[in-house]
């Protein structure tokens, strides 16, 4: 997900949320004998949102329930359906590597991390490393959690991870970059006592 989309939907998130917050607040306040100004929906704890004239408006009219809701059903959907693409993380499936005869040749992506996973679970001071592929088959982009011992010096697993095991998969899929964004942690730890 590019930046701009993540700002927008930051922005969305956070206005639909400060909506439904200031909603359900002014409901529960009015519901509590807060008073209520002239021109709101409610005007007391035993107003109802919907009176029976407007409940009983479209009764004649077949359409008007089954269409309310087969646009609530679909505002659900929707809703539902942008929560699961919120939540799911985009992972590559396959990589394009040039081999040099115009053709290129397709790498599973899973294939390229659980390699690169490999390899850096294995540099000095590492104790774990979780490798996430991202991006576009043609620019690939690799997102890493390392996860190192108390002892190492962070700059140096990272110069490490990139010189080593980052560049080795760069070379081998034949790609001309291969940007990574690392986040280090610390394997949590007694403290040690000194004497």
């Amino acid at each position: 997900m590019s930046t701009v989309l993540k700002i927008v939907n930051r922005v969305l998130i956070g206005l639909v949320g400060l909506v439904l917050v200031f909603l359900g607040g002014s409901v529960l306040a009015i519901g509590l004998s807060a008073p209520a100004p002239s021109w709101w929906i409610h005007q007391g704890p035993h107003d109802v949102l919907l009176t029976v004239a407007e409940r009983t408006r479209w009764r004649d009219a077949g359409w008007w329930w089954p269409a309310v809701l087969a646009v609530l059903a679909a505002l659900v959907l929707l809703a539902l359906w942008w929560l699961i693409a919120v939540l799911r993380r985009r992972r590559l499936a396959e990589v394009l590597v040039d081999t040099g005869d115009g053709a290129g040749a397709l790498l599973r992506g899973r294939a390229l991390q659980g390699v690169l996973a490999a390899e850096t679970d294995d540099l000095d001071g590492v104790a774990h490393a979780h490798v996430q592929l991202t991006g576009r088959r043609n620019a690939p982009e690799v997102r890493v959690r390392l996860l190192v011992e108390p002892h190492v010096d962070p700059g140096t697993a990272l110069h490490h991870f990139t010189t080593r095991a980052l560049a080795h998969a760069r070379d081998s899929a034949g790609l001309a970059a291969l940007p990574a964004k690392v986040r280090l942690r610390g394997v949590r730890h007694r403290a040690e006592r000194v004497s």
